[in-house]
């Protein structure tokens, strides 16, 4: 076990750590340095108290050019009723309330909270609309210069627009965040796009010699396309693997973003102090678009996303300390789904809804499910929204590695199928081999009663792993740098688990291939050959486990697993990734143990669709886990088929000095979720039966109170409840676990 100063999940924890790496050491390595030193990954101002003061509760803020009850005495009351207790303003929006654009003097009358979107206007940071962007799409695969280049005159054209936005609303009580732009993108959403961001000549070169250092770094003299290494895929071996030309395009792209992102949040607070500035119609973490969510988080105070790709989880983890307001788009697809979409949502610590609903009301009349939807949004809002904030979200010691160099090479491999049809993928919140691997092991985790964090390459190479976590997963990690390394090493060593599913560090960074094997092997205990060419790997024909192209419309990840696939199925069920290599290999290393699977997780995506005896075979990925010492803190006595799926969440609630913590749970049903580039987060496969369920906890839990009925409820290790599932059931209480 790892030596460490640690909590349960209900209690307080003070984590110190100190890299044991020098500054000496540190500053030999130029990745190291960058990523220690560099503008890339400084923070605006994200003050926790100063967010939460701004943001205060959860809200829900109707898009309101779907409002069409008008903006009078009447639907201000309706709203207020109804638990539509925010609102929304677009860019310099403030006429008088009985205007057909005006509302701003309505929202203050019924002190609704609004967001004020496009505060730095349209078509600078989101580029097209609709149909708008089929005349650019050759603009887009080409390697020229962004169609609206990131440079100052666009800054200036920014600032401008934000000057006179922000200023038309900074005096109203009731404005709680800025938004820049809605989808925002260096591109086009998340649409493979290779041009430059910026016409600056020197910024790639200058940015190339502070990533790779003076004498290291390579001298570009052309932008790529993807076409130039596809044709090279299929044979090169990882010894003789150079990805780094496109990737650090990509790399490069997406500092620039962040980095001017940064620069108008900072401008926007210079001209409203109080009030948080960020984006929203947020992307999957993705190669394209600017959506490094290590980079990004650390550049916003305020953030809409939609729920693709681990998106919710990833921005709940980089929030620093939960402070700062992230919420979520609500698009309706029935009574049920919007209900638990307020109560799951709010689980994971969504500050609120921004409404995007086609058909809300028809003509002055609203729809009728309004009135079955109003309670849980009243509940949300004035009763748990409010006891959550100041939370701090708590976890089972495990945490999950971010590394967005695997997610660039994993597109650069899992695009190969589609051959010079790549330009038409863009589905990469369903396709990709990182999404879907991510997503296997949140669910394995999740469905064995285990909550987790992610942890970036960022906090690795700065802060290391800390020790508040028993076990890091990394999932598809491809592409790790020796930093990440040293640190990933460093925290086995002083008693962590590590646990790697295929291929670990087989690349850097760059997406070089490492002729000397993967950056892991020492600890592994093991030597992956850097032989290894696309026949060595999963199926054979492909560097990947599923030929996307043949499986790009599949409806079931039973379709997508195993249409035209060739990969050898291990006899635990789960896809071989090198064909002739022993599988769960495990090693001690210093203190701690690490565990290389050699397989992928994906087919749990798939079992769990089956049901509950066939998603036991996690089992084989789980099994590490429990064998370093964690184990759920509560679950369902007698889990059955009918609460498969089920999931509990829980938050450390505020406390005054010398109080006992209490802890926050959430019990709610985890279905997939679908969506594309444009929303959704809508359920797939939602249950909403009423049952009674039995709280099994490791230990005895007093002052249990139901939040949602007010009732107190029994002492001990089992506590009884209602659970309607498509809704939540929420306890508070306390507990002597140490």
């Amino acid at each position: 076990m790892c030596k460490r100063v640690t909590a349960a999940p209900f209690g307080f924890a003070v984590v110190l750590f100190f890299s044991s790496l020098a500054v000496g050491q540190q500053d030999a390595d130029p990745y190291r340095h960058y990523v220690q030193h560099s503008r890339d990954f400084q923070r605006v101002h994200q003050d926790r108290q100063w967010a939460l003061q701004a943001f205060p509760s959860w809200t829900y803020m109707p898009w309101t050019y779907r409002w069409t009850i008008g903006f009078d005495d009447a639907a201000g009351r309706w709203s207020r009723e109804h638990g539509y207790n925010g609102g929304f303003v677009d860019r310099d929006d403030i006429g008088t309330a009985g205007s057909p654009r005006g509302r701003l003097q309505w929202l203050e009358k019924f002190r609704l909270p609004f967001y004020m979107d496009h505060a730095a206007g349209k078509g600078l940071l989101h580029l097209f609309d609709g149909g708008e962007v089929k005349p650019h799409l050759d603009a887009l695969h080409s390697t020229g210069i962004r169609t609206v280049p990131m440079n100052q005159q666009t800054l200036t054209q920014l600032r401008d627009r934000m000057r006179k936005h922000i200023t038309a609303v900074r005096d109203s009580p009731q404005r709680v965040a800025y938004a820049l732009d809605d989808e925002a993108s260096w591109g086009h959403f998340v649409h493979p796009t290779m041009w430059q961001i910026t016409d600056d000549p020197a910024a790639y070169q200058d940015w190339l010699t502070e990533i790779y250092g003076k004498a290291n770094a390579p001298k570009r003299t052309e932008w790529i396309s993807y076409d130039t290494l596809l044709p090279h895929l299929r044979e090169t071996s990882i010894a003789e693997f150079d990805a780094s030309p496109l990737m650090d395009q990509w790399t490069f792209n997406d500092s620039w973003w962040s980095n001017q992102i940064g620069e108008l949040v900072q401008y926007s607070n210079t001209l409203d102090p109080a009030t948080p500035c960020g984006l929203v119609g947020g992307q999957m973490p993705s190669p394209f678009g600017g959506y490094d969510y290590a980079k990004l988080m650390r550049k916003v105070q305020f953030i809409e996303s939609y729920n693709l790709g681990s998106s919710q989880a990833i921005i709940r983890s980089f929030n620093p300390e939960n402070g700062l307001p992230a919420v979520t788009t609500h698009f309706h697809r029935s009574v049920d789904d919007t209900i638990w979409q307020t109560w799951y949502y709010l689980a994971h610590g969504n500050r609120g809804f921004i409404g995007w609903v086609d058909g809300w009301f028809d003509g002055e009349t609203p729809k009728p499910w309004h009135r079955e939807v109003a309670p849980s949004y009243r509940e949300a809002g004035d009763t748990i929204g409010p006891l959550l904030v100041g939370s701090r979200w708590q976890h089972d010691r495990v945490a999950i590695y971010y590394s967005h160099a695997s997610i660039q090479l994993g597109w650069i491999l899992d695009a190969e199928a589609h051959g010079k049809t790549w330009r038409n993928r863009n589905n990469d919140h369903r396709l990709s081999s990182a999404a879907n691997v991510r997503k296997a092991w949140e669910n394995m985790l999740r469905d064995s009663g285990l909550q987790y964090d992610f942890i970036s390459y960022v906090d690795a190479i700065q802060q290391g792993i800390p020790d508040e976590y028993d076990v890091l997963i990394l999932p598809a990690c491809l592409a790790l740098s020796d930093a990440e390394a040293d640190a990933i090493r460093a925290f086995c060593k002083r008693g962590g688990t590590v646990i790697a599913d295929y291929l670990p560090g087989m690349w850097d960074q760059h997406g070089t291939g490492r002729p000397e094997g993967g950056a892991l092997d020492d600890m592994f205990g093991i030597e992956q050959p850097s032989s290894l060419v696309a026949e060595s790997i999963f199926g054979e024909s492909l560097w990947v486990e599923v030929d996307q192209d043949a499986n790009y419309s599949y409806k079931t990840a039973t379709d997508f697993l195993t249409n035209k696939n060739t990969c050898l199925v291990d006899e635990s069920g789960f896809h071989l990734a090198i064909r002739d290599f022993p599988t769960g290999q495990t090693a001690r290393f210093g203190e701690g143990q690490a565990w290389l699977m050699n397989l992928s997780p994906q087919w749990y995506n798939a079992y769990r669709e089956q049901g509950m005896q066939t998603a036991a075979k996690r089992d084989r990925f789980m099994q590490p886990i429990f064998d370093a010492g964690v184990r759920p803190w509560v679950r369902i006595a007698d889990e059955s088929e009918q609460t498969f799926g089920y999931e509990i969440t829980y938050w450390r609630l505020p406390t005054d000095d010398g109080q006992p913590p209490r802890t926050l749970l959430f019990v709610c049903f985890n279905p997939d979720v679908s969506g594309n580039s444009q929303g959704g987060g809508n359920s797939v496969g939602l249950k909403s039966s009423e049952l009674e369920i039995t709280l099994q906890f490791a230990t005895a839990v007093t002052q249990v109170r139901n939040e949602r009925t007010g009732t107190m409820l029994q002492n001990g290790r089992r506590v009884t409840v209602p659970w309607k599932q498509n809704e939540a059931v929420v306890l508070s209480l306390q507990t002597n676990a140490k």
